[in-house]
């Protein structure tokens, strides 16, 4: 591919700018609960928007017409007064920036980036000096957009993804059978697991202890909480022989110590179990040029999960990108002699791996 010249380089910077404006601005659209009133309460002038959500009238304007000057807002009722101006929500805006069940459902992402902005002095820092910030420094933005954002996958996809590989349904449709669900954050993935499989009873793992009360809290919310509990602190106090199946969804390239965590993971396996791992479904190998896919997967780890992996002494520093054959030597290291993609497509960013 050629190199791009000057006035392409520049455009699409200016693109990139255009686009990171969005992204702030569905922040703050998202934090401040106007998409919400607009698709629950319907259009609103400036004023009336402000006064349903118990904020700033003139914010409220240049917001608004931000928002239908870059299309995700209509203007229902044009005026030369500003603030006699009408917006309402399409549909599709609607979907995508407050529908939780959605597939479609993408706001969450800004909130990940924007909790990235009050720590880029230290981020700035740890590139100079190799240190980190962590997941615990990002906050209860970066947990919940990772919540929100995975949720509705595991909610709709993930039963009926598990139930094509006839191996993973056949063990987890045992009477009594008892999952392990590694780093499982806000615990979304465990209770799909819970829904899928009412015979199982599900164990959530994670250091990071307001994730796991979050997910308590959803456990019991969803009435799975009879059937899954969470536990905090490192994957080394997991029971041995214990799980019939452990699932490790999109965590183990934010691990610093990924091998000690997965030979933990498989101790932690009854004789003849596997182990399950969905992580970020990035190229191959690694070549210039790369996709959408690839050049998304890179932001976040620039941002996110490489600072977040190198906050903790001794990491090996793996990155969002891992490509398969790193997981593949992770997984060798830790003791499993089996290692195959699973037949698992088209489920939003991330590829499964079976490890046995």
């Amino acid at each position: 591919m050629a190199a791009p010249t000057t006035d392409e380089l520049a455009e699409r910077i200016f693109g990139a700018l255009l686009g990171t404006v969005d992204i702030l601005s569905v922040f703050l659209g998202d934090r401040l609960g106007w998409y919400r009133s607009l698709a629950s309460d319907g259009p609103a002038t400036p004023l009336e928007l402000a006064d349903r959500t118990a904020t700033h009238a003139r914010y409220a304007r240049e917001w608004l017409e931000q928002q239908a000057v870059t299309g995700f807002l209509a203007l229902d009722h044009p005026d030369d007064d500003p603030d006699a101006r009408v917006y309402s929500i399409p549909s599709a805006t609607a979907e995508v920036m407050t529908d939780e069940t959605s597939l479609s459902y993408l706001a969450p992402f800004a909130r990940m980036f924007a909790a990235v902005g009050p720590q880029l002095p230290d981020l700035l820092g740890a590139y100079r000096t190799g240190g980190g910030v962590s997941w615990d420094q990002l906050g209860t933005e970066a947990r919940e957009s990772q919540a929100d954002g995975n949720r509705p996958w595991y909610q709709h996809r993930l039963a009926e993804a598990l139930a094509g590989v006839p191996q993973v349904h056949e063990a987890l449709s045992a009477p009594g059978a008892v999952i392990a669900d590694v780093g499982c954050g806000a615990g979304w993935s465990s209770i799909a697991l819970a829904k899928a499989y009412p015979d199982a009873t599900v164990e959530g793992f994670d250091i990071d202890a307001p994730s796991v009360a979050m997910a308590t809290a959803n456990a019991a919310a969803q009435g799975v909480d009879d059937r899954v509990r969470f536990t905090g602190g490192d994957a080394a106090g997991m029971p041995s022989g214990r799980f019939a199946a452990a699932f490790a969804f999109e965590c183990v390239h934010d691990m610093p110590d990924p091998v000690g965590v997965l030979r933990a993971a498989r101790a932690s396996l009854a004789p003849g179990a596997f182990m399950v791992v969905m992580d970020e479904a990035v190229a191959e190998d690694f070549a210039p040029h790369g996709d959408e896919l690839e050049r998304v997967m890179y932001g976040f780890s620039l941002l996110v999960c490489l600072p977040d992996g190198m906050s903790a002494p001794g990491s090996v520093g793996t990155g969002t990108v891992m490509r398969p054959a790193t997981l593949r030597r992770y997984a060798q290291e830790a003791g499993f002699t089996g290692f195959e993609v699973l037949p698992i497509e088209e489920f939003g960013f991330w590829r499964f791996y079976l490890l046995s």
